[in-house]
């Protein structure tokens, strides 16, 4: 536009320099080309962060580290089931912006518009994570758009070997882990020392279906009833159903449970620290063990999504994630995180599991129709009623 005006002052001067009489037309300079508006900027997020997570799932002072990096104020709060979490969801107004949900529920979860879709440009840690892990996430979740994750391990046998063996006596330990805690011979044993089961009925019927020899995400209502015939048959010899697995192992209530290997290695450190003479120990079966992934998600409702990015890329860094193996002895799925990592936490091998096991018997998360997922909780709750 500039170049245009010029050119015209140029030709005026000189038509005026030889003489002409008639004055040239006034040319219209023109019109300025409007100027797109900024865009506007997002309206400033209050100081504040709520996040909905599992018990005893978090390093000890990270949340207090990212608050005082930040100054946004953390409200933390904890669910004890996925069950709990995605009624949660699904009544809507939660309240919460960060949600820790396992996989196999967060699949439906994002089919429902539960979650909005992450700004990866504001997540710069998100280059630290294990293109493995990541490629079991997009099976629930394609392209990776919403969920980030947390922590992994598997639900697995643990138990206090000391008890174990003493209960057991003469009888050796059966080759299939499964069998401590599935198996009359073993359970009418155990149950003299106390065998606790994880309160979830997505957690106890897919390794009972894999037991019995079908898919352990089975959405065919007639498994259900193959799995639940094989647990009345131990039924009477179930203590508990726990929420509460690290206090019950650590403090000695049970001594055979299906739990998540994570929980059952924080009791086994929460012995050590205590000084105990108990021995508690997470099992690789013979057979395989169910994977499971728990996952940071922001929720639809979210009211401080940008507070949640900034939390999310803040725990993927690799000292924080380093520490949620050291502290909560889990498997984070962030490579870049390995070498701040624990000798003896990176040499657990129910931690840190082999790839030959990983590959060839870990049963990787399914999911669940909604059909499917009404019969096994019709299920689980006859079987836990003893009916």
């Amino acid at each position: 536009m500039k170049k245009q005006v010029l050119v015209l002052a140029v030709t005026a001067a000189l038509l005026a320099a030889c003489g002409k009489k008639e004055e040239p037309a006034p040319v219209a300079a023109p019109a300025p080309a409007p100027v797109a508006a900024a865009p506007a900027a997002p309206p400033a997020e209050e100081k504040v962060l709520n996040i909905y997570n599992w018990p005893d799932y978090i390093p000890e002072g990270m949340i207090a580290a990212f608050e005082k990096e930040t100054g946004i104020k953390v409200n933390y709060d904890t669910f004890e089931t996925n069950e709990a979490l995605h009624a949660k969801l699904v009544a809507g107004n939660t309240g919460y912006d960060i949600v820790v949900p396992g996989v196999v529920f967060a699949k439906p979860q994002i089919e429902g518009g539960l979650y909005q879709p992450l700004d990866k440009a504001k997540l710069t840690n998100l280059k630290n994570l294990d293109p493995a892990v990541m490629q079991v996430l997009s099976k629930a979740d394609p392209d990776n758009q919403h969920l980030v994750p947390w922590a992994w391990s598997f639900t697995t046998v643990g138990i206090n070997k000391g008890k174990v063996e003493k209960a057991l006596g003469k009888m050796p330990m059966p080759e299939n882990a499964w069998d401590l805690v599935f198996k009359p011979e073993y359970t009418a044993k155990l149950k003299s020392c106390g065998i606790a089961y994880l309160d979830s009925p997505t957690e106890i019927l897919p390794v009972a279906l894999h037991y019995v020899g079908k898919d352990a995400y089975s959405n065919n209502p007639d498994d259900y009833k193959v799995a639940t015939d094989m647990l009345a048959k131990v039924r009477k010899d179930i203590r508990m159903f726990s929420s509460t697995m690290i206090d019950d192992v650590a403090s000695g209530k049970a001594c055979a449970v299906i739990g998540w290997a994570g929980d059952i290695n924080i009791a086994a450190a929460r012995a050590v620290e205590n000084k105990s003479k108990d021995v508690i120990e997470a099992l690789l079966p013979a057979t395989g063990a169910t994977a499971f992934f728990d996952t940071m998600a922001i929720t639809k409702d979210a009211k401080h999504p940008q507070n949640a990015h900034a939390f999310i890329d803040f725990f993927l860094r690799p000292e924080n994630a380093a520490a949620m193996a050291n502290d909560m002895t889990y498997n984070s799925g962030n490579l870049a995180a390995k070498d701040q990592i624990k000798p003896e936490i990176a040499g657990n091998k129910s931690i840190f599991v082999d790839a030959e096991y990983m590959t060839g018997k870990m049963i990787a998360p399914g999911s669940f129709t909604n059909e499917a997922r009404e019969a096994m909780a019709n299920a689980y709750n006859r079987f836990k009623q003893g009916k």
